[in-house]
């Protein structure tokens, strides 16, 4: 048995090195999910921009005007086609042919884009009050997006209805009632006739 004992040692297989890689697997930064991961390299991507502008923009130090520039930069690289008011298929949902319009952000996603560096701000230590991301100027620019190119591609947004509760509604139905009125449906027998 000693020489089991031995080359534990010997072979550097002791509780040591079970250790030492536990302290490596607590020391791997935890795995993100896919939405915090979008919202780090968004944040990171709009710290590039900022620090791109000439003279550079610390993140300390911006504003909402920085924010649409930012939104209007990144049209650029949209993959979704807008049909400018000049064109044929100006409202077509799905034109029957190809045309020379630009590609464009979609609204969709610039405004998840919005709702991410909204929440990284805060969570980079900025005031919920003055989020330049959540600022009404960001709201009407996207506002304006959303309109423009609902026209334009001849797809309307139509904003989602709320769903009643259920509960709430039942309790609504039968709050409607009288509690002492009687019924004339011969299914139920009247409890006070």
């Amino acid at each position: 048995m000693s020489i089991e004992k031995g080359k534990g040692v010997a072979d550097g297989s002791s509780s040591r090195s079970v250790a030492s890689t536990d302290d490596q697997q607590q020391q791997q930064p935890p795995v993100l999910s896919r939405y915090e991961s979008q919202k780090r390299r968004d944040w990171n991507t709009f710290g590039q921009y900022l620090s791109n502008q000439r003279p550079p923009v610390a993140l300390s130090r911006f504003n909402t005007n920085h924010v649409l520039d930012f939104l209007r930069y990144l049209d650029q690289f949209g993959k979704t086609k807008v049909h400018v008011l000049g064109c044929a298929y100006f409202g077509q949902p799905e034109p029957p042919g190809p045309c020379t319009c630009p590609l464009r952000q979609a609204w969709g996603s610039l405004d998840a884009l919005i709702g991410r560096l909204r929440a990284a701000y805060e969570e980079n230590g900025g005031l919920p009050e003055v989020n330049p991301f959540a600022g009404s100027a960001v709201r009407l620019y996207l506002r304006e997006v959303k309109d423009s190119q609902a026209k334009a591609r001849g797809i309307p947004y139509k904003k989602k209805k709320k769903r009643k509760n259920p509960m709430k509604a039942k309790s609504d139905a039968s709050g409607s009632a009288l509690p002492h009125q009687h019924t004339t449906d011969s299914n139920f027998p009247l409890p006070y006739s």
